[in-house]
């Protein structure tokens, strides 16, 4: 998918190529290795956005999901499940069939952020 936003402080528009799981009408990010990626930053606030999935652009509203909130496990935990082989991408040791344990949250809230996009209907 890629993803095009407004820069909060430059004003400059960016379009880049990230990986996503759909739900519906809300699309999931994780942005692995973080802290080296400055453009999930934008999102701290809700801002507009457009995205280009399956052929179609698609606006919407994205949000950065707070690495305190059950959410961000929530989607951490989704992610590890359907595609367990992120685990090492993402610096966990993920076991295949079991919960998250306190210290592989605790890794992911420092090496992951999770960017939610709701989109707009149609």
């Amino acid at each position: 998918m890629l993803i095009t936003f407004t820069g909060r402080r430059t004003g400059r528009s960016y379009t880049i190529p990230v990986g996503y799981q759909r739900h519906g009408d809300i699309l999931t990010i994780l942005a692995s290795e973080a802290q080296k990626k400055q453009w999930w930053r934008n999102f701290h606030e809700a801002a507009q956005v457009e995205v280009r999935v399956k052929g179609k652009t698609l606006q919407g509203a994205a949000h950065l999901v707070p690495p305190s909130a059950p959410e961000f496990t929530a989607r951490a935990e989704e992610t590890l499940r359907r595609l367990p082989w992120m685990g090492k991408v993402f610096g966990v040791k993920y076991r295949r069939g079991e919960p998250l344990d306190d210290e592989q949250v605790a890794t992911l809230r420092r090496n992951i952020a999770v960017v939610q996009v709701t989109l707009a209907k149609p």
